[in-house]
């Protein structure tokens, strides 16, 4: 293929709910530039982007695919990414490196669940949006109610730029109010002809949307309405002009008519996006961490970032990524900004899915892939020219469902680990972490689908049978008043003994509160002459502060960091759960030593010991993580979601509007947000999203208390 300056590239991503035909719209497009002689279909299985055996066998994306397509001297490269939004760290990668979104909505049913998403996800990003009413050739398609939705989701900014002439199984054309002409159709061939409006009602009907067309498009450029005010009208390029300010401002929604299965409307489509569509130099522009404004210039230093990573048959790990500055050729040299390695560009391709297509060089703002980096993966940058710019990383969404997960065969635990990461590499929406507090190892994803998926992997393409759990709760313990104790370690088996004796005393720990002086415990007075402090933060949250309050030599200095130690034990495994302690402050004021028998061993016992009974004394509590949650959701279902925060012990902390969604933000614990995702999406057909984050630790309720000692118990006796 040819190369193509900055200028003559554009890039897309396609996004729309499930069954919107994003698929379907990539295979016309990659048929319209010819990379492809013959058009496959999703039902059967020989589509160019779902490609994988889940996919075909699911007929719908999992993963996103990278493509381009050649059309009017012109790079368009695209990536077509999944309907679900379980699946939605594709979206997201997509958005990092596209200047345009293209929203597929289907004419059978407007504006639905992934339309809603996937226009906010484009919103955080700042991409502007076409809209591309798709599946007009259906017997259900219903244009003017599928209008009618978008305007009421996006408003104002719904701007009709066709309409067609029938919908439904004669759907073959349709009226261009920009271009002011006709188009008809012929088969399914994508063989169209150009036509004059015909008059009458047609006529006025396309010169009364022309008119909105110039209006939007003169509104958003002040030489524009000038023109607009002294001709009454504007000329087609003078259109476009006012339509890419908009678009660019995200004021401006264009609307187009589709049947991608038949190709009706695909070409225009696509010559509307390379008319009007920023080029890379023109988009949005790319800063680095440190603030830093990287110009999209073939003439700058080289610079790509990877924004996704594969494992594919035959070639390995493959690395896709976009030229932010400057040209990348084969055999260049570039280090990461991450970690300094060197790596060597060997080969370079423009991808259409699996296809890839050797290339000598790519310049500024395209998109291509290399294989077999050493030391680079996702979200890291490669430099040339002795630059070391790093880019933001793309910002994933934060995982909504947690499972913990175990192989059916323990001997392939390592086998399990190992697949888990690499699963982790190719979509880092798939979090994994081996818990040393839970002794479990925890996967979190996007949604119980996601990891559903994640399990079928396992089987079809690791061999591995795994067994999805209920995580366990992180709870931590702490206690609520003082308590002292003390513990003599003493041990005698023939040779030198062990002897340690700690007196010690305890009480929580608030941040800010003065040192110790004296207490009062269970009628006895225990002065307390501070002679040494240590504050620890513990990493899993909270302190521990230590004090040395030993006076007259009882216990030797060089024992207290053993002493110390065997507390951090005990703290580590609370004596109530065993789970983490926190907050808490130790004073060791008093003890014993042997002159012989006294070692490190001794005092760490002691003091591990005398510390468990002083907690015991303290009126010890467990503390539950509690949860920050912002549910987005439609009105209409906003009661049955404040229901069931409530019945999950949530607490209600606010409520605001959003657009067409309410926000409701709740404290919930954790223990009650097990597959709480299944249930939203259950409760909302699939129309609310949330976000959750960790808030603090709360004292559990009385009764959470003592079921959770009861099964420590019996965990215990087992």
């Amino acid at each position: 293929m040819k190369n193509y300056p900055t200028e003559k590239i554009r890039n897309v991503v396609l996004l729309g709910a499930p069954g919107s035909g994003k698929t379907t719209l990539a295979e016309a497009m990659l048929f319209e530039g010819k990379v492809i002689d013959r058009r496959g279909a999703v039902e059967g299985k020989n589509t160019v982007s779902d490609s994988s055996e889940i996919e075909q066998s699911m007929q719908r994306s999992v993963y996103s695919t990278v493509m381009y397509t050649e059309f009017m001297e012109r790079k368009l490269n695209f990536i077509d990414t999944p309907g679900s939004d379980d699946f939605a760290g594709g979206v997201f990668s997509a958005f990092k490196v596209c200047d345009t979104g293209v929203l597929v909505v289907n004419a059978q049913n407007g504006v639905e669940v992934g339309t809603e998403i996937f226009a906010r996800y484009a919103e955080r990003h700042n991409k502007p949006l076409i809209l591309a009413v798709n599946h007009l050739d259906s017997d259900k398609a219903d244009f003017d109610a599928c209008m009618q939705s978008m305007r009421d989701a996006f408003g104002k900014k719904v701007v009709q730029v066709q309409y067609p002439l029938c919908t439904g199984s004669n759907f073959d054309g349709f009226i261009d109010v920009l271009k002011m002409k006709m188009y008809k159709f012929k088969g399914d061939t994508g063989e169209r002809t150009e036509l004059e409006i015909p008059g009458g009602e047609e006529m006025e009907r396309a010169v009364e949307l022309n008119k909105i067309l110039v209006e939007a498009a003169a509104e958003y450029d002040e030489e524009l309405m000038e023109m607009f005010f002294e001709k009454g009208t504007l000329e087609e390029e003078e259109i476009r002009r006012g339509l890419r300010a908009g678009m660019k401002n995200r004021e401006v929604m264009p609307v187009f008519c589709l049947s991608a299965k038949k190709d009706i409307g695909v070409k225009r489509l696509m010559e509307f996006i390379i008319n009007v569509a920023p080029s890379p130099e023109k988009a949005r522009e790319y800063k680095t961490v440190n603030e830093e404004v990287v110009p999209c210039n073939a003439g700058g230093a080289p610079s790509l970032f990877i924004f996704k990573t594969a494992i594919e048959q035959h070639m390995g790990e493959v690395s896709y990524f976009r030229v932010m500055s400057g040209k990348v050729t084969e055999g260049i040299d570039l280090v990461n900004a991450s970690n300094n390695s060197k790596e060597r560009l060997t080969q370079i391709f423009a991808v259409a899915g699996k296809n890839k297509v050797k290339v000598a060089e790519l310049v500024a703002g395209d998109i291509g892939c290399t294989v077999k980096l050493k030391n680079t993966h996702t979200n890291q940058t490669l430099n040339g020219g002795g630059k070391a710019w790093k880019f933001y990383p793309i910002n994933f969404p934060h995982p909504k469902f947690r499972t913990a997960i175990k192989p059916k065969n323990a001997a392939e635990e390592e086998k399990l680990g190992e697949a888990l990461n690499r699963m982790h590499m190719e979509d880092p929406t798939i979090l994994v972490e081996y818990s040393k507090e839970l002794k479990q190892t925890i996967v979190s994803g996007q949604g119980e689908h996601h990891i559903n998926i994640l399990k079928r992997n396992l089987s079809s393409l690791y061999k591995i049978e795994v067994e999805l759990l209920n995580p366990k709760i992180p709870y931590r313990e702490t206690i609520t008043k003082v308590a002292a104790a003390d513990y003599r370690h003493k041990k005698q088996s023939g040779g030198a003994g062990q002897f340690g004796e700690v007196h010690l005393v305890i009480e929580p720990h608030v941040e800010g509160a003065p040192d110790p002086k004296s207490y009062k415990v269970e009628g006895r007075e225990i002065t307390l002459n501070v002679r040494g402090k240590e504050e620890h933060a513990l990493d899993w949250g909270g302190k521990l502060v230590f004090y040395n309050c030993i006076v007259g030599g009882a216990i030797d200095a060089r024992f207290l960091p053993a002493i110390l130690k065997g507390i951090m034990e005990k703290m580590e495994e609370g004596p109530l759960t065993g789970s983490y302690a926190r907050d808490i402050r130790v004073a060791v004021y008093d003890g014993k030593m042997h002159p012989v028998d006294s070692n490190e061993i001794s005092f760490k016992l002691a003091g591990r010991n005398a510390f468990k009974d002083a907690f015991k004394q303290a009126s010890p509590k467990i503390m539950e993580p509690i949860y920050s949650v912002e549910v987005l959701v439609p009105s209409d279902a906003m009661g049955d979601v404040m229901s069931d925060l409530q019945n999950r012990r949530g607490i209600i902390e606010g409520m605001s509007s959003e657009k067409n969604f309410e926000v409701v933000k709740a404290r919930v614990p954790l223990a009650e947000l097990n597959k709480y995702s299944t249930t939203l999406s259950s409760l909302t057909s699939g129309r609310a999203t949330y976000t959750m984050s960790l808030a603090d630790y709360q004292q559990a309720p009385p009764e959470v208390q003592e079921k959770l000692l009861k099964e420590y118990v019996e965990t215990d006796e087992e």
